[in-house]
């Protein structure tokens, strides 16, 4: 049982820990000032991430009371320390010298206080004097008071300590309201008190989250929240004796120099200075993106080619983005500035990286401060593209927000039944609108995926702005091959439905080939489906192909197809088009926005295998028909280009930079 009670305690700690940076993170992003004010309120509870930070706060302290049934007071209690120092690493505070001198002196003397509480503690008396209990509620006026004397670090500390005491009397009305003998009257005003006094507590909190650091708040409930309990039960309810009093002060000492010295060490709040936007000259741009290059996806691509673009037409450009190793650092790559927050592998994707919402949450916010763009622009509502509209609405910065999402496209790296995924991908979508209804101007790369985002919530017009490409990059001799070849690329996952071209081709005279660039989960399912079908020698998978490689597959190809149903642009398509190829593509989403049937290329109906390899063969038969196909290709493509997406990018910053943004309570 003491095995038990003590990992309970340690997980429920991780759980206070993880509710602490949720909640400080939410509360952070949602006001400029050190102040936390009635219009936050709104934007705080329609968080849910400061739902989760709740949720974990009830299963935290549920399993902290679990434990105190299993294993006395003096061996559950200091394991409670472990919160303050997980939210001392979950917030990225460096441990500093004066850190761990901290954590170690508030860690001893809370384990000091327990060991004494426990020996020297004495059952409730049955008429405790609950008027002598109040003695806390006049000290945390007087610190509250105190607080809004002060700034930054000691306010936030005051502010916490003050939120400590509250919780403290609380705690101690709720035992006096479990043991004492009470009439129901009085029973009923003691528990009417103990929850006005928590949720005072709870507003003292969320103001100390305001002005300073998790770590500071949570040493001071750990810290200061026992203590107002323990001199309560010894004044009011007897429980302590003087004596045992006494001895408890030299371990309580230490506890409060852990906490202040704590307290002083961590950093103080970055905050945005206000400056005033302007059209002149270069801009200053900051990108967040959550998928971003060296990553191989549409989106990531994008942010890639956008970023050194405006950097090359002269704007100082800074990209936010997961790190590639794990740990956070600074690059410059192209003359863009490149800044990669510390990351995590992510268990349903092998090359995916993504951001713990504390970590982005703290470094989003600080990066925009250091940075101070002249307009921030999103390619996600994910973690490190929702922690940057959170910030820059905040912070008063004009926000661009480009869609690149459908969450068809990351139901298949999941574990969840199918039968879930209409479900889920309709909360997905309002999770989207809720972001993205905060942002200035809100894009996405067609008509028909503009359309898609107003159908699914988000109720404010939408530009349709090309993902571009750069055409010269694709253009140049053909390169003829000794057999008809089909490519596809892109990544290999289920929403792709490589599996319908590699069917039709089996219906294809022999001579045809197939060739397949990308890699994903359903790549081994496709390589057995084509031994299945007979045609293995005629499919080849390349894997992921370097630039210069893929654009000779585009060169040697005859036809393109593309037969993937959740393409929002389909960037490959863009591309074997400006390579001067016919497109046989599925008649879904945003493919019809870039094949006119019959002159570029042909559409087919999902899942109609048939008719993929009916309308590949009309193609493949005909040569004049072929060339000319290729050609308006070429032709539809130039309005795609790059350099017209940079032009249409850059007008739209400079609209919204020229106006100064309101600042704004919004998420």
């Amino acid at each position: 049982m003491l095995i038990l009670a003590i990992v309970l305690a340690a997980v429920g700690a991780c759980c206070l820990a993880g509710a602490a940076c949720l909640q400080h993170g939410v509360v952070t992003q949602s006001t400029t000032g050190p102040v936390l004010r009635l219009p936050a309120i709104r934007t705080i509870l329609r968080s849910p991430a400061w739902y989760v930070g709740n949720g974990l706060v009830v299963l935290g302290s549920g399993l902290h009371i679990i434990a105190l049934t299993l294993a006395p007071l003096a061996v559950v209690q200091p394991v409670g320390m472990i919160a303050l120092v997980l939210t001392v690493v979950f917030t990225g505070a460096a441990l500093t010298r004066s850190v761990v001198v901290a954590l170690a002196l508030s860690t001893v003397g809370i384990a000091g206080l327990t060991v004494l509480s426990a020996i020297g503690s004495s059952t409730l008396t049955p008429s405790p004097d609950l008027a002598l209990a109040h003695w806390a509620l006049p000290a945390a006026a007087a610190l509250v008071a105190a607080a809004f004397v002060f700034k930054g670090r000691a306010r936030c500390l005051l502010l916490a300590v003050a939120g400590a005491v509250l919780f403290g009397f609380t705690s101690a009305l709720v035992r006096a309201a479990a043991v004492a003998s009470f009439s129901p009257e009085l029973l009923a005003l003691v528990i009417a008190e103990a929850a006005a006094a928590a949720l005072a507590g709870a507003w003292l909190v969320h103001q100390a989250y305001a002005a300073g650091s998790a770590a500071t708040v949570v040493g001071a409930l750990t810290v200061v929240d026992p203590l107002v309990a323990v001199l309560i039960g010894a004044f009011a309810y007897g429980e302590t004796s003087i004596g045992t009093l006494a001895a408890m002060a030299a371990p309580a000492v230490v506890a409060v120099a852990g906490l202040v010295v704590l307290a002083r060490a961590l950093p103080k709040r970055a905050t945005a200075p206000a400056r005033p936007r302007t059209t002149e000259g270069a801009l200053r741009i900051a990108l967040s993106a959550d998928t971003y290059w060296p990553d191989v996806n549409g989106a990531a691509n994008f942010a890639h080619r956008l970023a050194l673009g405006l950097a090359e037409r002269g704007h100082d450009v800074h990209v936010m983005c997961p790190s590639t190793t794990g740990k956070s650092f600074t690059e410059a790559v192209g003359g863009v500035t490149v800044h990669r927050i510390a990351s995590l592998r992510t268990p349903f994707h092998p090359d995916f990286r993504f951001c713990p919402p504390w970590r982005a949450d703290k470094a989003v916010p600080e990066l925009l401060a250091e940075i101070d763009p002249d307009v921030v622009h999103t390619q996600a509502h994910f973690i490190v593209g929702r922690a940057a509209v959170r910030a820059a609405t905040a912070a008063g910065i004009p926000v661009v927000a480009t869609n690149h999402f459908m969450p068809e496209n990351l139901l298949g790296f999941g574990p969840l039944p199918r039968w879930t995924h209409r479900l889920i991908a309709k909360l997905a979508w309002r999770d989207l609108a809720r972001v993205y209804g905060l942002a200035t101007v809100c894009t996405t790369p067609t008509p028909r995926a503009a359309e898609l985002l107003e159908r699914n919530g988000l109720d404010r017009p939408v530009m349709a702005i090309s993902c571009g490409i750069d055409r010269a990059k694709y253009a140049g001799a053909q390169e003829k091959s000794e057999h008809t070849t089909l490519l596809f690329v892109g990544r290999l996952e289920a929403e792709k439905n490589v599996h319908e071209l590699i069917e039709a081709a089996a219906l294809l005279p022999q001579d045809v080939r197939v060739e397949v660039a990308g890699d994903g989960s359903v790549r081994p399912r496709l390589e057995a489906l084509a031994a299945q079908l007979g045609i293995a020698d005629r499919v080849t998978f390349h894997g992921f192909l370097p630039d210069e490689d893929l654009v000779r597959a585009y060169r040697r190809c005859d036809v393109f197809v593309m037969p993937g149903t959740a393409e929002l642009q389909s960037i490959a398509t863009m591309e074997a088009m400006a390579a001067g190829k016919p497109v046989v593509a599925a008649d879904a989403m945003a493919l019809p926005h870039l094949v006119r049937p019959g002159e570029n290329g042909w559409l087919y109906q999902p899942a109609d295998t048939d008719e993929l390899a009916l309308r590949i063969g009309a193609i493949i038969a005909d040569e004049a028909a072929r060339a000319a196909m290729g050609r308006t290709s070429l032709e539809m493509i130039a309005s795609h280009d790059l350099e017209s997406t940079l032009v249409e990018f850059e007008r739209v910053y400079l609209d919204i930079a020229a106006v100064p943004a309101p600042l704004a309570v919004r998420i």
